[in-house]
């Protein structure tokens, strides 16, 4: 098992604003958290700020706590049913922190005593000054801590503070200068280490897919239960013909091109073939630091609104709708492109996901002809081509590089909507409603409202499609395929 820490860009600064002091000294802080956990990896969500009393700490060039204080912090992270976190600064210091033997000392004493109130493994954190850098490592016993992975804060900018021991910086390949150059160095060693999750293996998802890979990010997830189709094959670039007739998955195809696209001295590729709405699918998509939303469905989409709040993993998404004329002939186009994370609205405050649609989607009515004419409704727009496909790839990877890269010192912009008729590129105004139940779950981690369940549906096609036997012809030219794969793949 993975661990990591998460927090609101909010909470950071209140935390960052009492621990860094003008005159210089250490301080100390204490706050409560819930976890978050995934198949491999488990985060710690900061939850709440207990700042100290008068009297509660002592500042003293270091600065250490009173046992009232911690006591105090321990039985209101209990009465929340949160665990304790216990913070400390090292004004003059930069990147990730190891403990003193004072600092070890201080931690270990009082394991017990927030594991014995609040039930849950001690959380230590520490803040360097020179650069907010952050470090953070569990006590699951009084005897030596659990480093975490990373720290992350998440807000329109994504910063992570990377433990270089667990998380090594990937090499820079001659493949990547001119990527290095556009951004230096070092936020290039933090990008390549993120690890991002694409939903959907579409037209749109796999052009994201091997451009992440392309960019030399160490591991890339797909998820998608779907397989390809020989009506996929106008906008599915790189998808074959010898693809369709074997009705290959999705997150096999797209494995496939993202091991010819990147750029990673080594490169670690995760095929989720399951679905978002499975509590399978959501326990692999927690294990991410990012993720893409390249599916159209409500119920998908609803489940992935709330993980972009609830466990504070940033969840990129867009789409297209064409419109066309009752003769045929094209009307216009808009596509989107939209990031969601504490401070920006949801989809459902952005007009984006409306929320009775995901009960229909769930009992399959939203495909029912019959239901559809009855509830007058109007049947999901299914046009789509190849060349406006690469406008939304496009406009999703900006929104990744401004919550990554930070151009100019912004984050990620105001929600995007792009009018293909008069080319005109309008920011949102859009604001988080004040009770939106999405937002108010922010980091809610494992006591979310689940939305995914339990079905068999996409269990049955992946077992179906696994379990095809296809004709030796196409067998024969899948073996053809997978020698000459293998052969590309050794050149240097």
């Amino acid at each position: 098992m993975r661990y990591s820490v998460a927090m609101t860009g909010e909470v950071e600064a209140a935390m960052r604003d009492h621990l860094i002091r003008e005159d210089g000294q250490e301080d100390v802080l204490a706050a409560t958290y819930v976890l978050s956990t995934g198949v491999e990896r488990t985060t710690a969500l900061i939850k709440s700020v207990v700042f100290p009393g008068e009297g509660e700490r002592l500042v003293h060039g270091n600065a250490s706590f009173t046992s009232g204080y911690v006591l105090r912090a321990s039985n209101e992270a209990r009465a929340a049913g949160h665990g304790l976190a216990l913070l400390h600064s090292h004004p003059g210091s930069r990147g990730w922190q190891l403990l003193s033997d004072m600092d070890w000392e201080t931690e270990s004493e009082y394991e017990r005593v927030a594991r014995g109130i609040t039930k849950m493994p001690l959380l230590g954190m520490t803040l360097g000054g020179r650069d907010t850098s952050w470090s953070a490592r569990f006590w699951f016993d009084r005897s030596a801590p659990t480093w975490a992975e990373s720290v992350r804060s998440v807000s329109p900018k994504l910063a992570v503070t990377w433990n270089n021991e667990i998380r090594r910086i990937p090499s820079i390949t001659r493949s990547q200068q001119r990527t290095v150059s556009s951004w230096g160095e070092r936020t290039q060693s933090s990008i390549a280490r993120l690890r991002v999750l694409v939903v959907g293996g579409g037209s749109v998802g796999l052009d994201v897919a091997q451009r992440l890979a392309a960019t030399g990010l160490a591991t890339v997830g797909v998820m998608d239960y779907d397989a390809v189709e020989t009506v996929n094959l106008d906008r599915m670039i790189g998808a074959t013909r010898l693809d369709a007739a074997l009705g290959r998955s999705k997150v096999k195809v797209a494995s496939r091109l993202m091991k010819s696209a990147a750029t990673a001295e080594s490169f670690e590729i995760h095929n989720h073939e399951v679905s978002i709405t499975d509590p399978v699918g959501v326990s692999a998509a927690l294990d991410y630091d990012v993720i893409f939303s390249c599916v159209d469905r409500p119920w998908p989409r609803a489940v992935l609104n709330a993980l972009a709040y609830t466990d504070l993993i940033p969840v990129i998404d867009g789409g297209i709708a064409l419109d066309t004329f009752p003769d045929g002939r094209m009307r216009n186009g808009i596509w989107r492109a939209h990031t969601l994370v504490p401070g920006r609205p949801c989809m459902a405050c952005l007009g984006q996901l409306v929320i009775g649609d995901i009960p229909l989607d769930k009992q399959g009515l939203l495909d029912d002809p019959e239901y559809i004419a009855g509830a007058h409704r109007e049947a999901p727009s299914r046009q789509n081509v190849a060349a406006l496909s690469a406008s939304v790839s496009a406009a999703l990877l900006a929104q990744f590089v401004s919550l990554t890269a930070h151009p100019g010192g912004r984050g990620v912009p105001a929600p995007l909507r792009h009018v293909l008729s008069t080319h005109t590129l309008e920011h949102s105004v859009a604001t988080s409603g004040p009770y939106c139940a999405y937002e108010n779950a922010t980091t809610a981690g494992d006591t979310r409202t689940p939305i995914a369940e339990h079905r068999e549906d996409w269990r049955a096609i992946v077992y179906e499609r696994a379990t095809k036997k296809s004709p030796f012809r196409l067998r024969a030219l899948a073996a053809a395929e997978d020698i000459l794969q293998r052969a590309i793949s050794r050149l240097k």
